[in-house]
């Protein structure tokens, strides 16, 4: 072979360009608008198999085009009243996973099917498949030499299709489909979602390929974390829960309480003063009285800091009479409260294990979401009379009710 074609190869590796982060907002809005969207399915499919459906999937539930182009006809499907897309992972060895898709993308695939179905009819003299057929159809099979419509299009339809498609919006930047699989993780983080819910939705084996998926500045993080605290132990009702049970909140109930404070608040002994004039730099006209203020808030962080301080109230057992061990238990109880309702609150986002793991807090861990959890008195309902009062009319239960017997 000729020396010169051989040189002339493109090199490939590393120095391949490829695109990989999320699109930038503009272009996100661009490749999602519905004028757009239908230049893409009346340009670029003018036979209708599916093109358009395709994107508009693989922007919705981020899998990956190959994923979404194999997909079978009986891939969607209501279990539990909720729509539920089925698919197979094959990059990561899972034949049979299955998402949650909005109601809309559902009924749009639906329509897909119905089309697909009516080719199928066309190609069988208006015979509707079998049961064993019907299991093996491709959702987007290419209507050229596949009378059995077993096989789906190429990835190459697509992405000629889409390529075209860029090109002509003009964008100005060079965008690959397989974005939208970033976007979408990036969307994730910054409702809330932690790296192990991105890693499980989008299908990885680690929550290290999913940090791959996650583009987002350390300044940033202040505006994507949840920001959801507990007044301290010097407020009218520290700790308090939502719920008037002692069940642990809903993650839906927690994320509704999730307010930002972050440019509002300064970190101090066990939590952080949301006093204006302090953390706007002026001195604190409480001589630093933070447990005792009510405008000290606690954090998700601090938990283990508040847990030890607890351990301490074992004095109070040890009073020398009744008199005292009262006083310290009344001195003490507004922060039992405080670190109850903490807990209840980090169950409730199921951060609880993660805020008993970390130990001691370090300048890295300001932008960990644990640091970044907790919740307001004025927001949460009274959990430790709930729970007194509660315990209270079991124990009083136990007195009157007569006894039983086993036997």
């Amino acid at each position: 072979m000729d020396r010169g074609f051989i040189a002339a190869m493109p090199v490939g590796g590393p120095g391949t360009p490829r695109s990989r982060n999320p699109f930038p907002d503009e272009v996100a809005r661009a490749l999602a608008d519905e004028a757009n969207l239908q230049q893409l399915a009346e340009g670029y499919d003018p036979h209708d198999r599916g093109l358009r459906d395709m994107w508009e999937t693989i922007i919705v539930t981020g899998r990956r085009a190959s994923e979404v182009i194999q997909l079978r006809l009986d891939c969607i499907g209501r279990y539990g009243g909720l729509p539920l897309l089925w698919h197979d992972q094959t990059k990561v060895g899972n034949l049979n996973a299955a998402v949650r898709i909005p109601d809309r993308l559902l009924h749009r695939l639906e329509e897909r099917r119905r089309k697909t179905l009516t080719h199928f009819a066309d190609h069988h003299a208006g015979r509707p498949p079998i049961t064993a057929e019907r299991a093996h159809l491709a959702l987007f099979p290419p209507h050229i030499l596949n009378p059995d419509g077993l096989r789906a299009l190429s990835y190459t339809w697509f992405h000629t299709g889409f390529r075209n498609w860029l090109a002509d919006l003009d964008l100005g930047g060079h965008y690959v489909a397989h974005q939208a699989r970033h976007t979408l993780a990036t969307r994730l983080l910054r409702h809330g979602a932690t790296l192990t819910h991105i890693r499980r939705y989008l299908g990885h084996i680690s929550d290290r390929m999913a940090e791959h998926y996650v583009h987002l500045t350390q300044s940033d993080l202040e505006n994507v974390l949840q920001h959801v605290w507990v007044a301290g132990p010097g407020t009218a009702h520290p700790g308090d829960l939502l719920t008037s049970d002692t069940t642990p909140l809903t993650r839906e109930q927690a994320q509704a309480l999730a307010i930002d404070l972050s440019r509002r608040s300064t970190p101090a002994e066990g939590g952080f003063c949301t006093f204006q004039p302090v953390v706007d730099g002026g001195a604190c006209p409480f001589n630093l009285g933070c447990h005792n203020c009510d405008k000290f808030v606690l954090s998700g962080a601090d938990l283990l800091y508040w847990r030890r301080k607890r351990e301490q109230w074992l004095l109070a057992e040890r009073a020398p009479d009744d008199a005292t061990a009262d006083y310290l238990h009344r001195h003490f109880e507004p922060t039992a409260r405080a670190i109850d309702g903490l807990e209840k609150a980090l169950a409730g986002l199921g951060l609880l294990d993660d805020a008993l793991a970390l130990d001691l807090r370090k300048p890295q861990d300001y932008f960990h979401r644990i640091w970044s959890t907790a919740f307001r008195a004025t927001d949460l309902a009274n959990a430790g009379k709930d729970e007194q009062s509660e315990y209270s009319d079991a124990c009083a239960a136990e007195d009157t009710e007569p006894e039983q017997d086993v036997a």
